[in-house]
């Protein structure tokens, strides 16, 4: 049997916004310190895998609406993504079902089911986001009657993420978020 040799500790490095993960690895990174980006017209989101180490096997974030902010345009992936409600209020836009989401809620989302997050309620919702990432995940922008009415339905049918978001408002621009979120 040969020697064990232990998991890397990966780098972390302060910036002027906070601490980002810059190599692979273990680590322990509390969200208050960490580097998050801003977009007026989608709230905020810190990575929790850092910019520059996108992890191969899953995606994970957390992401803060205002009421009316939009996560993403409505889409589906044919890889599963699991979303907690942290805190405060949002809608879920699933298959044209809207579904009012509050604190601890959980949405399990298989691999090809429609659906997006917005938010609501009187003040800022925390979201935690795990996405798979197979090698052959593939993605549609369908365009969606109930996702408009909050502004998250692309105008036109696209399996491009260029596209979809061609329209998007505004640069994400790297902040802070202020935790806890109140």
């Amino acid at each position: 049997m040969s020697e064990r040799r232990p998991a890397p500790e990966a780098t972390l490095v302060e910036t002027e916004h906070g601490t980002t993960v810059v190599s692979e690895g273990w680590f322990v990174l509390n969200l208050a310190e960490a580097v998050a980006h801003r977009n007026e017209h989608s709230g905020a989101y810190v990575s929790l895998e850092g910019d520059e180490q996108p992890w191969p096997d899953i995606g994970v974030n957390v992401h803060v609406l205002e009421p009316g902010q939009q996560a993403c345009r409505y889409h589906e992936e044919s890889a599963q993504e699991d979303f907690l409600v942290l805190h405060g209020e949002c809608l879920l836009v699933v298959e044209e079902q809207e579904r009012p989401l509050r604190q601890w809620d959980v949405f399990h989302c298989p691999g090809g089911t429609r659906h997006v997050l917005v938010g609501a309620g009187e003040g800022p919702c925390a979201i935690l986001m795990i996405g798979a990432r197979p090698a052959d995940n593939a993605i549609h922008y369908p365009v969606s009657e109930a996702a408009a009415r909050h502004g998250a339905s692309v105008s036109r049918a696209t399996d491009d993420p260029r596209e979809a978001y061609v329209e998007w408002p505004g640069p994400w621009e790297p902040t802070r978020l202020p935790w806890p979120i109140t």
